[in-house]
């Protein structure tokens, strides 16, 4: 059997290297909603499945499977990325934020109380990654319109066609954060 090495350089430049033969199981540690896992896991492993399969995070979903719904949306330092198209090893110290790390002890995100308020979710299937899209967008580059939102949006789908309400649940986030830098 060959013996390959695998660098995951991680985002502050630290480096762990990893043995690995065929698809023999490593140990790696992931940072998730702010708490540190030891996994042990083969290095094909995607983050989503390390997410749901290991962790117990079911609140991102496996849908497409491929990258095109946007159902398995994270944080990985505050970026958004479709988790099933990422392996997890290539996230060591990197945080990752999924929907179960947006609310702060009892109170919800903003974005999930606007959810609610607004009805943007009719099977919930979506709902994970919409938020967490929807968060990330914020963080990176608050858009300026609801053509912009929509854009910015796009790769995640409703297959129930709740995107009005979805718009206007940002909206409505968009405009709290407007009227509290005032």
């Amino acid at each position: 059997m060959e013996e390959n090495s695998l660098a995951a350089i991680a985002s502050n430049s630290t480096r762990q290297e990893f043995k690995i033969l065929s698809s023999q199981e490593v140990e790696i540690s992931l940072n998730v909603n702010n708490l540190c896992y030891s996994l042990k896991l083969e290095p094909r492993v995607t983050l989503l499945d390390a997410l749901r399969e290991k962790l117990g995070l079911m609140g991102t979903k496996k849908a497409c499977d491929r990258g095109e719904c946007g159902a398995c949306t994270v944080l990985i330092n505050n970026r958004r990325i479709n988790s099933c198209m990422t392996l997890a090893v290539m996230h060591i110290d990197a945080a990752i934020t999924t929907i179960e790390g947006l609310a702060e002890d009892d109170k919800l995100h903003p974005l999930q109380t606007a959810f609610i308020s607004h009805d943007a979710f009719q099977c919930g299937y979506c709902t994970s990654g919409q938020i967490v899209s929807a968060v990330g967008m914020i963080l990176q580059e608050p858009p300026t319109s609801e053509a912009e939102i929509r854009e910015k949006m796009s790769g995640n789908l409703c297959r129930c066609g709740a995107y009005p309400n979805i718009i206007a649940a940002i909206q409505d986030v968009l405009e709290e954060i407007e009227n509290a830098a005032i």
